[in-house]
């Protein structure tokens, strides 16, 4: 991954979004099971851990934000795109 100046985007290649969105999927998968089979306690846990991070999410928006990642990454523009 390549940084530009603050403010700018980062330029991934396609072995680091490749590997991004796999991580991701991953990610999606494991908070669809756990909400599944975890129970309630599933659901307090995630919201403690994302408030301890300053984030403040349920259990599903965390799973959206996910799946909103990896359509970014499935959608973005060719570096040096103006989209």
């Amino acid at each position: 991954m390549t940084l530009r100046k603050p403010g700018q985007d980062a330029v991934l290649t396609a072995d680091d979004i490749a590997f991004i969105r796999q991580t991701l999927v991953s990610c999606t998968f494991a908070l669809a099971w756990a909400g599944a089979h975890a129970g309630p306690d599933y659901q307090h846990a995630v919201a403690d851990i994302t408030e301890r991070a300053g984030r403040s999410r349920t259990a599903g928006s965390l799973y959206y934000d996910a799946c909103l990642a990896i359509n970014y990454l499935d959608f973005a523009g060719p570096a040096g795109s103006t989209r």
